[in-house]
């Protein structure tokens, strides 16, 4: 499995040569992107910012606490679209050790490596060391488990862990739960968790109060964005019926490398930007991967997005904008401008 899956990745990493990007342009561009959210969970609702805008404050005393997600930082990668993955996770790094008031912790939704090596697990573990929050919390991207079906991942990053690395735990008063929807992948497939997975989360979940916020995380996104690139996970569906009963639910993801998200009912999903590089949009390329952009268009495609969760009747608003100063679009049950795009309460996945 892993030299079928190293070949098809390696066949999926575009020649991005002559694309007119600098390294010293790339990271200034990426220091403006973020490339993180900071999450805010204030009386059951999350509410997440971009690195990109001044974090001020985040809860307050008494109202709740903030964490980080970063994801898909493809340690090792090195091709035109981002020569040093490494800088721009430090960036990254660097933004969250700047916050005025420092996140509980960090969730890392995978892709820690590029080809799952020593090496890069040991540049991103040297890396993470510099960061403020006292607690990371990592799931695997299917990056992470080419070389030896996640060995190296699971004994580096996966300690205490179940089965190939899922687990939850509690932090005032939220229930969070890492979930694997990588291992076993096949190239190009969906992701999934498995029905040994299945029952350890119906029963983790039992025991909890329907008032209780609960956060999912996993790499590959549990709703069905795209299934031509792999888009999504075959059994997420009995996995969310799971999470009907309570009150708010946040599905964190990966994978896609851009800002996408979505409602169901109380159910909340969204995508997190990549700290490494782009890739295109569902169906707008050949096939999913490093995006070769133009200079002068890097800008738009990394974008300053606000994802501001707030309470607005049974929806959420969001607000979007590009880096290359697109107005900001206000959406409520619709579609957004800019990166992000919001797919409306109760409608079905992409």
């Amino acid at each position: 499995m892993a030299d079928k899956k190293k070949d098809f990745i390696d066949d999926k990493l575009q020649d991005l040569n002559d694309d007119g990007i600098d390294r010293r342009g790339f990271l200034k561009c990426m220091a403006w992107a973020g490339t993180g959210l900071v999450w805010t969970m204030a009386g059951g609702i999350p509410v997440s910012q971009a690195f990109a805008k001044t974090y001020g404050g985040g809860a307050a005393k008494g109202e709740g606490f903030s964490f980080v997600q970063i994801s898909d930082s493809h340690i090792g990668f090195n091709k035109p679209a981002n020569p040093d993955v490494t800088a721009t996770l430090q960036v990254a790094i660097n933004k969250i050790n700047a916050m005025p008031q420092k996140p509980d912790f960090i969730i890392h939704t995978g892709d820690l490596s590029q080809l799952s090596k020593p090496s890069e697990f040991d540049t991103l573990d040297q890396t993470l060391k510099g960061i403020s929050a006292k607690q990371i919390y990592f799931v695997p991207g299917e990056h992470d488990m080419l070389a030896d079906n996640g060995e190296q991942y699971l004994q580096r990053f996966g300690k205490g862990t179940k089965g190939t690395g899922w687990y939850s735990f509690d932090h005032k008063g939220v229930h969070l739960v890492g979930l694997v929807n990588v291992a076993n992948l096949k190239a190009g497939g969906l992701g999934s968790l498995g029905q040994e997975q299945l029952e350890w989360l119906e029963d983790d979940l039992r025991g909890h109060s329907a008032s209780t916020p609960i956060v999912l995380f996993a790499h590959i996104p549990l709703w069905t964005i795209y299934p031509d690139w792999g888009w999504g996970t075959d059994d997420s569906e009995q996995a969310l019926s799971y999470v009907k009963r309570f009150g708010s639910v946040t599905v964190l993801n990966g994978h896609i490398h851009q800002i996408m998200q979505k409602v169901e009912g109380k159910i909340s999903f969204h995508t997190a930007m990549s700290t490494a590089f782009p890739q295109p949009a569902p169906g707008t390329a050949p096939s999913a991967g490093p995006m070769k952009v133009p200079a002068d268009q890097l800008q738009r495609v990394l974008g300053i997005t606000d994802v501001n969760y707030k309470v607005s009747g049974s929806s959420l608003a969001v607000v979007d904008s590009s880096l290359d100063g697109s107005t900001p679009v206000h959406s409520e049950n619709g579609v957004s401008g800019g990166q992000g795009v919001l797919i409306g309460q109760n409608a079905p996945g992409r």
